[in-house]
């Protein structure tokens, strides 16, 4: 049994609507059930998200105040008035920093970009700054992804005299601020079909209705900055993130160029994954750890040697923000380790002195992701007496309502169910930590303590080949509301197991199903090799890709997570020296004996290893059992294997003697032996063993042996080596002697569990578990 890392939550897809899907539209059964799974079971539904055009765009229009913007900015234009877009330091703000001042240069308009200062005003409206850009000739202010909860900050800029416009998508209050026009796709008077836009979804539809016309060619930053914000991708975000993309892979901006060159990705296979895990990153650094604007210079470049340059501090400034949050997390890692050690509490609050305030939300989400418990990190300013930090939660505890059941100690905080950002006193620290573990306690059962892993797509290895892989592409791209497939291939058997890397660190499978065959790799799982017994059956989850070397395409799956369900056999029966396969044996494993000799015998190996000996010692339950040596009978190992309840069973059965290929000497050798010995009378078994050994071609131990039936019998008597008939003779059976059925139990016993094959021992192990019945004729003696 290997157990997942994961609780397995596995959905599937009706079977006659993926049939139907499939058989309508001429697709593979994989892309059919992905888009069952997604609610997509029409065709008509179907041909709608594989087919997405400019079409899928909503009228701009539509949003509650877009007019009013429009003429209010064009009137600005037409009187040349300086218009500065006011954005976030994150690739939302920056992407809608760069798509609204295009547009607005592109009408001619008097405009520049202000983005604030993480550490010196903070996220969102400030006052400081406000003043500091009217001073410096701001007459319309237009803040682009933030803003809608400025209600001071934007009627301090009204007093200052400037036109304001809000534009944002962020959780609206109650009260929306006094600016003299406020688009937001979920406006409370509007009527705007799709509210989900990101911060650049919002600037797009206001330079659309700017232009007359969406400007296509600014997708390719809509979909950086909605991909990055993590919105869901349905709707006009799906046709602006899949076009984006396309777009993307042959764009000649001197930008997108320099990305994918300083991240050493191949833009023709730009996907939303690079967008998530390689642009998205470098355009946050700047912003994380000071200054945003050089990524939006960076977006807005046209000269290709500045853009490179622009790029490659952002790479910089991406390693350094990795080495930070590397560094922060050891620290915390390690506090958790001294705190806690392994009583891992329900919520992990740390704190440290001097952390960058930028990146302890990714710190946090580090922490909830190897722990898989609410965090908060926080950062200490002993000079300010304040905390400030992030916070990332898990299924089940909302943090936004948690934190706000301690509201009279967090002067400020926000967020929602998942995520969130605080300050409060150092001193009410460790109330805080206190309060959410009482908190936490109520609501976090073990169940949910568990990292849960949605699987909607079960596969069959037949489904699997090159054309439905690539055709995945289709219904691409991937992300919230519209999740990455998580494959399952169920009870398939391991053609082959091997570790693979310069440090043997990753595990390599072919996995089987009748003629079918397909690999699979577990990257940082080489060491379950060792806990896979031959011809095992595997569950696997993961992503289907395709494998290409020499010329060659291979389907291969990556394995995210991997269980079994039956209990092993480990076989090493023929593996004679102890340091070949003790170190494969998992630690907490019980070594048993059946006999005072193996205990002997190992104890040199084992070192400070006990041995528990059946029939002496009582056996606890244990996960793995390994039998060093040949029982002496069924009992014996019927006791072992029950008493254990072990789901690895080891087998070496060590035998000082075996008896198997010694054989049990026949009635016509008995017979042969026991007439010689009545003529003769008397026999000297020292003296003359040799002779008659050579005279009949036995083995002196088979002489030996016969001799002690008879002697156990009472056919004769065996004083100081020799050999005397004893008359008359009780008549009896030869299986009457202890030695007789202790050899014969042996034989039987070593042609049962020392000699048979892997596949029929396995089928024993079996009937005594009761895993399956066995209704064949009996295995036992």
């Amino acid at each position: 049994m290997i157990q997942s890392k994961k609780r397995w939550q596995i959905e599937r897809p009706d079977e006659q609507l993926v049939e139907q899907l499939a058989n309508d539209l001429q697709l593979s059964t994989m892309l059919a059930k992905i888009l069952v799974a997604r609610g997509v079971t029409t065709s008509e539904q179907a041909t709608a998200y594989l087919h997405m055009d400019e079409t899928n765009l909503h009228d701009p229009f539509l949003l509650y105040g877009m007019t009013e913007t429009v003429e209010c900015l064009k009137q600005a234009i037409k009187e040349q008035k300086q218009i500065t877009v006011y954005g976030d330091y994150d690739a939302d703000g920056v992407t809608s920093v760069t798509v609204l001042t295009t547009a607005l240069e592109r009408l001619g308009a008097n405009v520049n970009f202000a983005i604030p200062n993480r550490f010196e005003h903070g996220y969102g409206p400030n006052k400081d700054y406000f003043e500091q850009l009217h001073t410096e000739g701001t007459e319309v202010l237009v803040t682009v992804d933030n803003g809608i909860s400025g209600i001071e900050e934007i009627a301090f800029a009204k007093s200052l005299g400037m036109t304001v416009i809000v534009t944002d998508h962020h959780e609206m209050g109650e009260q929306l601020p006094e600016a003299d026009a406020v688009i937001h796709p979920r406006h409370p008077k509007g009527e705007y079909p799709f509210g989900e836009l990101a911060g650049v979804g919002v600037a797009f539809k206001l330079a659309s209705a700017l232009l007359g016309e969406p400007p296509l060619d600014l997708l390719e930053f809509v979909a950086i900055g909605t991909v990055a914000d993590l919105v869901p991708l349905e709707d006009e975000n799906r046709y602006a993130v899949k076009e984006g993309i396309r777009r993307l892979r042959r764009s000649k901006r001197p930008a997108i160029k320099a990305l994918m060159q300083v991240s050493g990705h191949e833009q023709e296979a730009l996907s939303e994954e690079t967008i998530g895990f390689t642009i998205g990153p470098r355009l946050n650094a700047p912003g994380r750890l000071g200054d945003a604007d050089p990524a939006v210079h960076l977006l807005k470049s046209k000269d290709e040697q500045q853009a490179m340059g622009i790029a490659e501090e952002l790479n910089e400034l991406n390693k350094e923000r990795q080495h930070l949050v590397k560094e922060i997390a050891k620290e915390a890692e390690e506090q958790i380790q001294i705190r806690y050690g392994n009583q891992v509490p329900y919520v992990l609050v740390i704190e440290g002195e001097g952390w960058n305030p930028g990146v302890v939300g990714i710190v946090a989400s580090r922490l909830t992701e190897k722990f898989y418990r609410p965090a908060i990190v926080l950062s200490i300013d002993h000079e300010t007496g304040l905390a400030k930090g992030s916070a990332r939660s898990i299924e089940g505890f909302d943090l936004y309502k948690e934190l706000s059941k301690n509201a009279s100690i967090l002067p400020h905080f926000g967020g929602h169910a998942m995520a969130a950002g605080m300050s409060l006193e150092i001193a009410d620290v460790e109330l805080l930590r206190s309060n959410l573990n009482e908190q936490a306690k109520e609501l976090l059962t073990d169940e949910l303590l568990q990292p849960k892993l949605s699987i909607d797509v079960p596969l069959s290895l037949h489904e699997i080949d090159i054309a439905a892989i690539e055709a995945l592409e289709l219904i691409r791209p991937f992300g919230v509301g519209f999740p990455k497939p998580v494959f399952l291939l169920e009870q398939l058997e391991t053609a082959s197991v091997r570790k693979i890397g310069a440090s043997k660190d990753h595990l390599k499978l072919e996995m089987a199903d009748g003629d079918e065959r397909l690999d699979a790799i577990h990257f940082g799982a080489g060491a379950l090799a060792d806990e896979m017994a031959p011809t095992i059956k595997l569950s696997l989850t993961g992503d289907l890709q395709i494998n290409e070397w020499n010329g060659r395409k291979k389907p291969q799956m990556l394995v995210e997570d991997i269980k079994c369900d039956e209990w092993q056999l480990f076989d090493y029966r023929g593996v004679r020296d102890p340091a070949r396969w003790l170190p494969l044996i998992p630690e907490q494993a019980a070594f048993v004996a059946f006999t005072e000799e193996a205990i002997h015998h190992f104890t040199p190996f084992l070192k400070d290893v006990p041995i528990q000996l059946i029939g002496r010692d009582t056996l606890s339950p244990v996960d793995s059992i390994v039998l060093i040596d040949l029982p002496q009978d069924e009992e014996q190992l019927k006791s072992a294997i029950g008493s254990s309840q072990a789901n690895r069973i080891y087998l070496h059965l060590y035998v000082h003697d075996s008896m198997y290929f010694e054989k049990m000497p026949d009635r016509q050798q008995f017979g042969w032996y026991y007439s010689f010995l009545k003529k003769r009378g008397s026999f000297h078994l020292r003296d003359q063993m040799d002779m008659l050994s050579k005279h009949k071609g036995w083995k002196k131990s088979t002489i030996k042996f016969m001799t002690k039936v008879f002697y156990e019998l009472e056919f004769v008597t065996l004083e100081n080596g020799e050999i005397t008939m004893m008359e008359p003779a009780e008549k009896r059976d030869l299986a009457e002697a202890p030695s007789y059925k202790k050899r014969q139990q042996q034989i039987k016993l070593e042609e049962l569990l020392l000699y048979a094959p892997y596949q029929d021992l396995k089928k024993v192990f079996n009937s005594l578990r009761k895993i399956e019945a066995v209704e064949e004729e009996k295995l036992w003696i």
